[in-house]
């Protein structure tokens, strides 16, 4: 089962580009698709900001081998669910 729609998965694949904790998103474009599947469920869920952001700092640390910056998984926890809630504004839905 797809985990969203392509529209749905690439913005959230954008963002986590964008973010790029370990800085290979300008030469591998899929590097983080491994979190787009559980970050849709999370957010579809209801998970909130401060659970986002522990689920992106678990992965920073245990997947990817990194030992982040208090404030980095916050931060862009705080734009992924921003984002997700304008997703469902966009396309009349509720999402969060």
């Amino acid at each position: 089962m797809r985990s969203g729609t392509d529209s749905t998965e690439n913005g959230l694949r954008h963002l986590l580009n964008e973010w790029d904790p370990i800085g290979v998103a300008d030469d591998v474009q899929d590097e983080y698709d491994c979190m787009l599947a559980p970050l849709l469920q999370r957010l579809r869920g209801g998970s909130d900001q401060a659970e986002v952001g522990e689920f992106l700092r678990h992965e920073l640390e245990d997947h990817f081998g990194l030992t982040p910056l208090p404030s980095e998984p916050e931060a862009i926890a705080a734009r992924v669910v921003s984002w997700w809630t304008g997703v469902g504004k966009a396309d009349g839905t509720s999402c969060v």
